[in-house]
């Protein structure tokens, strides 16, 4: 590849984020670069035909359609009162625990988590409900906002998981897997922010208002009855998947049925609440869509201008140890996460990071969770931050403010990405129980 080409190659990239920065559609920027390079680097090649097959070929996958029924699963119960019932059935519990309350945006994240592929999602489900509680009791803006920003990257954590799907086609990877391998570390992430809370009350006792009046057990109970249906929900999508029963795609499916029966017998399924998921899972749907139809070609089109294997090349002649590539990738990650989406992020530079990954001997599925991780991180950093959009729509603060609050759980997740390379078999043990017990 001669430096020339190099040159063409970067100055393609540097008009990509030039288009994402004036606002041009994600998907739309890409495939008018990809058009642009394999006019200059494979003229005999007409660029529509292959846009067509490509496009055709990469985005008819089984695999991809458990996304949209995924997605209008989270849209179902986004309309229902979940929200509610989940703080009615946790709060009693939080009482002994130090910052009490504030630990149900964090549980209240990880079991809606459980059954919606989205961040966004999962951060205003709960948040409607947890935030204005809070405050209602006296909490600390800061901290009741900040682990609600840090909580709602767990929808893309704990499976089922947008990215992972996305990944999983990606990468030929397979969603089942990495659902099975995103459970642990969602867990632990879980319980490191859980940690940060308990030290911050523990630091600030003074911040933390006095718990509820002691409730009898029978009553406390009683009101976590109300998780009854969630969890249910949660045991039909995961639990068909991890028993062997089900795709991921079936499962969904099985999801939207559950999610409906949910809405139904809390007298939420009407006219309305159906066209406004099936509206708002078609959104999102076309979106990521139209985002990964973009990827595709300029996948292909990158790979006439050779910029990804000369890049594995120079990696690899860097000799860089695993440990230092993915400080290096995890860096990168945090900084386009200031300008793209997770999923964006994802589609985008796979082509380009595989090969380097590959030849560095990391396992794809650990890397899977890896990158899941740094695009949760993505999530609450400014100025591009879907939670911060979120909250910021949500309690009116500033969206720097949002971040500035949830800054601890983004070193929360850094931390958390340190321990799985540490302890891989925190990803992998899952996955290699699921097909030891297939054998």
């Amino acid at each position: 590849m001669g430096s020339l080409d190099v040159q063409i190659a970067l100055l393609a990239i540097a008009a990509l984020f030039f288009l994402f920065g004036t606002g041009v559609w994600i998907g739309l920027s890409m495939i008018g670069v990809s058009v642009a390079v394999m006019w200059i680097f494979a003229p005999a090649k007409p660029a529509g035909d292959a846009m067509a097959t490509t496009i055709f070929s990469d985005t008819s996958s089984w695999t991809l359609t458990a996304l949209p029924l995924f997605i209008w699963m989270g849209e179902v119960l986004f309309r229902t009162a979940i929200s509610e019932d989940m703080f009615r059935g946790l709060a009693p519990w939080m009482r002994r625990l130090p910052g009490r309350l504030v630990h149900t945006n964090i549980i209240g994240c990880s079991i809606f988590a459980a059954v919606s592929g989205s961040s966004a999602a999962t951060c205003a489900t709960i948040g409607k409900m947890t935030v204005p509680e809070l405050k209602r009791r006296g909490y600390p803006d800061s901290i009741a906002i900040g682990s609600l920003a840090g909580a709602g990257t767990l929808g893309l954590l704990i499976p089922p998981s947008l990215i992972m799907i996305v990944y999983g086609v990606q990468a030929d990877v397979s969603v089942a897997k990495l659902f099975a391998a995103g459970v642990i570390p969602g867990i632990l992430l879980a319980g490191l922010m859980m940690a940060y809370v308990a030290g911050w009350a523990l630091l600030n006792p003074s911040k933390v208002p006095p718990p509820d009046p002691p409730m009898p057990l029978a009553q406390k109970l009683r009101e976590s009855g109300t998780l009854l249906p969630v969890m249910l929900l949660i045991l039909l999508v995961l639990g068909s998947i991890y028993a062997g029963i089900a795709t991921a795609t079936e499962s969904a499916a099985f999801g939207v049925v559950g999610s409906f029966v949910i809405a139904a017998v809390q007298r939420r399924l009407n006219w309305r609440t159906f066209w406004d998921s099936v509206m708002g899972a078609t959104r999102l749907t076309a979106m990521i869509m139209l985002i990964l139809a973009g990827a595709s070609f300029l996948k292909l089109a990158m790979g006439f201008t050779g910029l990804p294997r000369h890049l594995a090349e120079t990696i690899a002649a860097m000799n860089l140890s695993p440990a230092a590539l993915i400080l290096v990738l995890a860096i990168l990650y945090i900084i386009l996460g200031c300008f793209l989406d997770g999923i964006s992020m994802v589609v985008l530079t796979i082509a380009i990071v595989l090969p380097m990954v590959e030849q560095a001997g990391i396992d794809k599925l650990w890397f899977g969770i890896f990158i899941t991780v740094v695009v949760e991180m993505a999530q609450i950093t400014p100025p591009v931050g879907f939670n911060l959009f979120v909250l910021q729509g949500m309690t009116g603060k500033s969206i720097f403010w949002v971040g500035q609050v949830s800054l601890p759980f983004f070193l929360a997740m850094c931390f958390c990405v340190v321990l799985l390379y540490l302890f891989p078999g925190l990803v992998t043990f899952l996955p290699d129980l699921m097909v030891s017990a297939a054998r």
